[in-house]
């Protein structure tokens, strides 16, 4: 009898103790099967790229000149990314149209949207990247 108080007192605490284990879409860190090559990704969403899986972690810089804005200098965009091979992973900073090698093996970041605005800031978990490997 004492027992089944016990588990009746403490069902309405089971809820509480499942919430922290919520995932949260297109946040940071996602991880989970890789997508295909050439697929648009969320940071922290692994895709192959070539005989690699790459995963964008964070945004390093985004200094590219806004659409429709006169700029002296285009800007870049970098963006940290994971790279994980057959038994090694390491981590780069990639620029937007620039190839970068690791291991005998070439990953280059060949997209990403949206494009910049003079209008709104964009958000991390707005961002989508397209990678290559070869």
């Amino acid at each position: 009898m004492i027992r089944s108080i016990r588990l009746i007192a403490a069902a309405p605490l089971i809820p509480l103790a499942l919430a922290g284990c919520a995932v949260v879409p297109d946040a940071p860190n996602v991880e989970g099967t890789p997508r295909s090559e050439l697929t648009p990704v969320a940071l922290g969403q692994p895709v192959h790229a070539g005989s690699v899986v790459v995963t964008p972690r964070r945004i390093v810089e985004d200094s590219r000149c806004p659409v429709n804005a006169r700029c002296v200098w285009e800007g870049r965009l970098i963006v940290e990314t994971r790279i994980d091979g057959s038994g090694w992973r390491s981590t780069a900073n990639i620029t937007l149209g620039e190839t970068y090698g690791t291991h005998g093996h070439v990953v280059k970041l060949t997209a990403s949207s949206p494009e910049k605005t003079t209008q709104d800031e964009i958000q991390p978990g707005q961002y989508r990247f397209v990678y290559e490997g070869r």
